[in-house]
Parts: structure tokens; sequence; C-alpha cells
């Protein structure tokens, strides 16, 4: 997915319109409008206008916050995956700590 795509799809996703809603406003189908998202098909400048027409910004607007917004996005992104794998990690010891029990529990009573 190509930094334009995502940026629309974020101002997408903040308005809480699908694709169905959106597709609909550009008077195009659904499939073109996910291809724009995910970069498959390249926009024109017409489509680019009428994108940003409908996000109320300017075609400079949609472009040069791209970069920023991918940053940001991507640090969002990531600090999340860290406190996911934080979460996956006490999971782990604590399974850990249990199998360690079972073990010793199982090795009592063998013995």
């Amino acid at each position: 997915m190509n930094s334009l795509g995502k940026r629309i799809r974020l101002l997408r996703q903040q308005r809480g319109w699908s694709q169905e809603d959106v597709a609909k406003r550009l008077d195009i189908s659904i499939p073109a409008f996910s291809k724009i998202e995910t970069g498959i098909t390249d926009i024109n400048l017409s489509r680019l206008n009428q994108i940003s027409k409908l996000f109320e910004m300017s075609v400079v607007q949609l472009l040069s916050s791209e970069d920023r917004d991918a940053k940001d996005s991507v640090r969002a992104e990531l600090a999340d995956l860290g406190r996911k794998l934080q979460e996956r990690e006490g999971e782990i010891i604590t399974l850990q700590k249990k199998v360690i029990d079972l073990y010793e529990q199982l090795h009592e009573k063998t013995t």
C-alpha cells in the first residue's frame, strides 16, 4: 500500500466512513476505490482533486501530510506492537511457571 492510499484510508476511517460510502461519494465502484487505497491504481489529478474536496482539504494538504502521517502511524503501530509483545511475554512466563509447577507435582507423585 502506498502512502497516499494509506492517508486516504486513514482519513476515511477517521470519519467513520466505509469504502462503500466513499466510493458512492466519488461515483466509482467499491473495488475501484479499494484499489486507490491499496495503491494498485494510480490516482489521476482529477480524481485526486475529487478526493481532496471530499475530505475538505486542498490537494497540496492531502499530498504534503502523507509523510508525517505515515511516520506517526508507524510509530503508533510500533508502540502498540511493543505493548502486545510485553503482554505475550508475561503470558509466556505465567505458562512456564504453570508447567514447572505441574512438573514438580508430577515428580512428587512418582517418587
